[in-house]
């Protein structure tokens, strides 16, 4: 049995990696959009291209992990080893240099590349590490559960206050102008990450003193064609990757949308009052608020796979966000009364994901255990890392889809103008009926997951027995 303080330090890590993948998912475009002046089209290709990459870099890094071998285990060692590349390249990310418009494009492709390789390289070890901390697959959805209620708090505390951060250093430059709601500063940007990336740097420094590896696997012995091969016909492993791919790209196309949403149809000065507090309802608060219901989610997600199982409880949250989605598009978007209603479908459509997300990590980990008993080797970190792959090819095609939709649409990235019709309209698509569309194609493929309550107890037994 684990104890209390390797789950916390589990937790530690994916605070870190969330509070800078999150930032990432909704201001990264809006950044590049706005501050770093890239045409919404080259902010398309760039989100995709630095994808593709990591579509190659995450199995690589799967495999490396999967073969390294050190006094501190195999995935572990890399917590360390990677925390302060992890923190520069963030930085590096969102800083605008002064090398012309080509200049700053090939620059904005290397950083992102850059930063993408490096977050790979930290983070396909750490999910893999799920595989190793504990055998039980009951306990592997606890480690799950800690995992994303610490990685929403991480993203609610930088979601919260990532715009007032770079209004105040923005405002200590004397470059904040007045009645802007988020400064276009881009050093203001910069220092905002540079507070970030320290912090992230000292999360995951804790997570690698707090763990520790406690499950044995069967050495590798076959070779990487093999491994690759074993892998290509995981029937299941196929199966859960499309259906996480398209919920990854469900979450990428709102989060990407929501800024663009904010700074186009809600008032400058939209404000919401709960019991005697009085607050700026902006898109930064919209997505805090969102985290916390995504923590609830998390907390909800074990006694509810306990009753229903991994693959219902996964289906039936899908189905809750299809219909939230679609009731979106239904709301005004002036008034105290919509806001409200606004927000309360957001914390409805978070909770539901919070519930998905840890058991994405706990049903890859089950494929672990597939492949173990199948193929008699185990691939923890090639099989977690293609966990990783979904993750950013979702967040690659939603954040590619939404700067081309908005091209198409007519959006306008000059300060102060004003919106077509046509442009409005596409954004609210954004946050209703394409998102649930592609909610849709995630629950086409958890419907048929075979990897079930009770033929995870029987690949359970049937390893301990193969272990010994």
């Amino acid at each position: 049995m684990a104890s209390l303080k390797e789950k916390i330090g589990y937790g530690f890590g994916d605070m870190s990696s969330s509070a800078f993948w999150k930032i990432f998912s909704a201001y990264l475009p809006i950044f590049y959009a706005t501050v770093f002046q890239l045409s919404l089209e080259v902010t398309g290709i760039l989100m995709l291209v630095t994808r593709i990459w990591d579509a190659v870099s995450d199995p690589m890094m799967g495999i490396i992990s999967d073969r390294t071998q050190t006094r501190w285990g195999k995935y572990r060692p890399y917590l360390l080893w990677m925390a302060i590349p992890f923190a520069v390249a963030g930085v590096m990310l969102f800083t605008k240099p002064e090398f012309g418009e080509p200049g700053n494009t090939i620059w904005a492709f290397f950083t992102y590349i850059l930063m993408m390789t490096v977050y790979t390289g930290i983070n396909v070890p750490y999910g893999s590490m799920l595989g190793v901390m504990t055998e039980d697959s009951d306990e592997k959805t606890v480690f799950s559960s800690f995992r994303m209620f610490f990685a929403y708090a991480g993203s609610f505390i930088v979601l919260a206050f990532w715009e007032p951060l770079c209004n105040f250093f923005a405002n200590m430059l004397g470059t904040l102008k007045a009645g802007e709601t988020l400064t276009r500063d881009p050093q203001a940007w910069q220092y905002a990450m540079m507070v970030v990336g320290v912090t992230c740097f000292l999360l995951f420094v804790l997570t690698f003193f707090m763990t520790r590896e406690n499950v044995k696997t069967v050495e590798k012995t076959t070779s990487v064609k093999d491994d690759l091969g074993s892998l290509l016909h995981n029937g299941p492993w196929w199966i859960l990757l499309g259906g996480v791919l398209f919920f990854n790209f469900f979450n990428a196309i709102r989060y990407a949308a929501i800024p663009f949403f904010f700074t186009t149809l809600i008032a400058a000065d939209a404000h919401l009052s709960f019991f005697s507090i009085d607050f700026l309802f902006y898109a930064g608060i919209f997505l805090a608020i969102g985290e916390v219901a995504n923590m609830a989610g998390v907390a909800m997600t074990t006694p509810i796979t306990l009753k229903l199982g991994k693959k219902s409880t996964f289906l039936y949250s899908l189905v809750g966000l299809i219909v939230l989605c679609i009731a979106f598009y239904f709301v005004p978007t002036t008034g105290t009364g919509a806001y409200w209603t606004l927000l309360i479908l957001q914390i409805l459509i978070s909770i539901l994901t919070g519930i998905i997300s840890p058991l994405v990590w706990s049903m890859y980990a089950d494929i672990s255990d597939y492949a173990e008993l199948k193929f008699k080797t185990a691939s923890t970190g090639l099989i977690f890392s293609s966990s990783s792959m979904a993750q950013k090819f979702g967040g690659a095609f939603g954040g590619a889809a939404v700067m081309w939709l908005l091209a198409a649409f007519g959006f306008n990235t000059e300060e102060g103008a004003v919106q077509t019709e046509e442009a409005i309209h596409g954004i609210q698509l954004l946050m209703s009926w394409i998102p649930a569309g592609i909610a849709v194609l995630s629950a086409i493929f958890i419907i048929i997951y075979p990897l079930t309550t009770k033929r995870m107890k029987e690949i359970g037994e049937q390893l301990k027995e193969f272990r010994k």
